[in-house]
């Protein structure tokens, strides 16, 4: 049995986005669902919410127009490769998506906010920054559920998230 995961989520973006957010890979329930931090216990929802002072609906098509509203977009750094389970540490053999095509096709985005380690890890091996062409870009700790290295609480987290806010007022 293959451990091939596809990443069927296509990126949430459009001319207005200035700010993109890059996760890894989704994880199972997100990619049962066919959503983007499908998973309740992650805390991406949350922190959109509180910094966008709004409170964030339960349909899934109605936090996608949020985003979009407030010049947001997600996409992931992977677009398939093996991975047994959620864990972005069990990812092996990863292949890329396409950002050399989506930074031309989006010239607005302004920041690219890396959402965890693995994101950042993957986006530097196979695509590298230089397709950013001076975008400001940061990695940022994982809105992910399951502990990692560097645990933060939601506070902490909510406070490295809030970079975000000045490129959205621009």
């Amino acid at each position: 049995m293959s451990d091939e995961v596809k990443n069927v989520l296509p990126p949430v973006i459009d001319v207005t986005t200035k700010v993109l957010i890059v996760g890894s890979m989704p994880g199972k329930q997100s990619l049962e669902k066919q959503q983007y931090y499908g998973n309740p216990r992650n805390h991406f929802w949350s922190i959109i919410g509180e910094i966008l002072k709004q409170e964030i609906p339960v349909d899934y098509s109605e936090r996608i127009a949020l985003l979009k509203e407030n010049h947001i977009g997600l996409w992931d750094t992977i677009e398939s490769c093996e991975r047994k389970g959620s864990l972005d540490a069990a990812i092996k053999n990863e292949k890329p998506n396409d950002f050399k095509t989506l930074f031309i096709r989006y010239p607005n985005i302004k920041l690219v906010l890396f959402n965890g380690g693995k994101a950042f890890e993957v986006f530097k091996k196979h695509i590298g920054f230089e397709v950013l062409d001076g975008r400001a870009y940061q990695k940022m700790p994982s809105t992910s559920p399951i502990p990692g290295k560097n645990i933060k609480t939601f506070d902490e987290k909510l406070e490295d998230w809030q970079v975000m806010q000045s490129y959205l007022a621009q």
